[in-house]
């Protein structure tokens, strides 16, 4: 019974370093994208992000620079997908034309959304 005690609690700190090492590779990811504007490469995994705390992808488009937070569990990839595999699959909508998108950079990994969704108010409401 004390093995079997001692292996739980063996398990319980192999999870915890390994959350405490994916969370300090996703905020070196992030440091390194905000500060200096890259590499991409080499990118914690989505699993990692998410393991660390990481939940939030922020973009911010080329042309316009518009900025806009993405959550990572709702991305359809797999979950051992580098990041930086993921910044060809973004396109910007608000600036973009029917046949041409403008590409967007990624800015960084944030813990929660920082960029609030616009907010549609009718001209003739009162705000």
């Amino acid at each position: 019974m004390g093995a079997d005690m001692r292996a739980e609690m063996a398990r319980q700190n192999a999870r915890k370093a390994a959350r405490a090492a994916d969370r300090a590779e996703a905020e070196a990811w992030s440091v390194r994208m905000e500060g200096y504007g890259g590499p991409a490469q080499p990118s914690p995994t989505i699993c990692q992000c998410l393991n660390g705390g990481y939940g939030w992808l922020e973009i911010e488009c080329c042309r316009c620079k518009t900025r806009a937070s993405l959550p990572l569990d709702a991305i359809r990839r797999a979950r051992d997908t580098p990041i930086w595999k993921l910044e060809p699959s973004f396109r910007c909508r608000s600036c973009g034309t029917r046949r041409y998108k403008p590409p967007v950079r990624m800015i960084k990994l944030t813990e929660q959304r920082e960029i609030t969704p616009y907010k549609w108010v009718h001209p003739d409401e009162e705000r």
